[in-house]
């Protein structure tokens, strides 16, 4: 009879604890970041010792060189 009750107790707990973990209220994911926003933690994370650093250092310079190349571009489509 124990044993039986035992062997009882112990899924009922974990369905419970299932149960319990499913059902909590989701929390509300984090509002996009705007690209300014994201340029600044992306700064802030190349000027870091983190490991990838200096891949996102790079990343940055790729972009300040293809916006730089794209302001040429449409500086001279402008122009008469």
């Amino acid at each position: 009879m124990r044993r039986l009750i035992g062997r009882a107790v112990i899924p009922a707990v974990l369905l419970a604890t299932f149960i319990g973990a499913c059902s909590q209220e989701k929390t509300q994911p984090a509002p996009p970041r705007s690209a300014e926003q994201q340029r600044t933690v992306d700064s802030t994370i190349g000027a870091s010792a983190l490991p990838g650093a200096r891949g996102v250092r790079g990343a940055l310079k790729a972009s300040d060189t293809a916006k730089a190349r794209q302001a040429q571009l449409d500086s001279l489509s402008k122009e008469p």
